[in-house]
């Protein structure tokens, strides 16, 4: 692996991102679902994602980012949400959806410079809170998101029938 750091521009995605936003998409599924949750469909990108990143666009509650190399290629996305309040929960929260980063360009703080402009963007959409979900055996994400300020709040047990 080589010393030198990949330079990559983190901004909003547009509609010329969307084939990398799907691409980055399929990468997560594959690598992160696709070895922890059989459940998990992942195919799903490829069949939603163009539809599902397309409507996300012009969403003022939905945000998504691209990490380009400069030349418009996508080599990481994150996407994130905001969840208004409810009775229940009666303060806005800022979720982060989904985020990859294509191997060759980690270590390369791609991946903490995407969550800083994520937890920006829910404090001032007036968010009281982030959250996001990793899978319980994807250490390497869990420590990441840990060094980005997230802390654990709950856990999630399930038994397959």
């Amino acid at each position: 692996m080589s010393d030198r750091q990949h330079e990559a521009i983190v901004r909003r995605a547009e509609q010329a991102d969307i084939e990398g936003l799907v691409a980055c998409g399929s990468a997560l599924f594959a690598e992160d679902a696709g070895t922890r949750d059989p459940g998990v469909d992942i195919n799903w990108p490829r069949e939603h994602g163009p539809q599902r990143f397309a409507s996300g666009l012009a969403d003022p509650n939905r945000l998504l980012l691209v990490a380009d190399r400069g030349d418009g290629e996508v080599v990481g996305h994150l996407t994130g949400t905001l969840l208004e309040p409810s009775a229940m929960r009666p303060v806005k929260v800022a979720t982060l959806v989904s985020m990859y980063v294509r191997p060759a360009y980690r270590r390369d703080r791609i991946g903490g410079r995407m969550v800083a402009e994520f937890r920006s963007w829910a404090k001032e959409s007036g968010a009281a809170s982030a959250q996001v979900t990793a899978y319980a055996s994807n250490a390497e994400a869990i420590r990441f998101y840990e060094r980005n300020g997230f802390a654990s709040q709950s856990v999630t047990l399930e038994a397959t029938l």
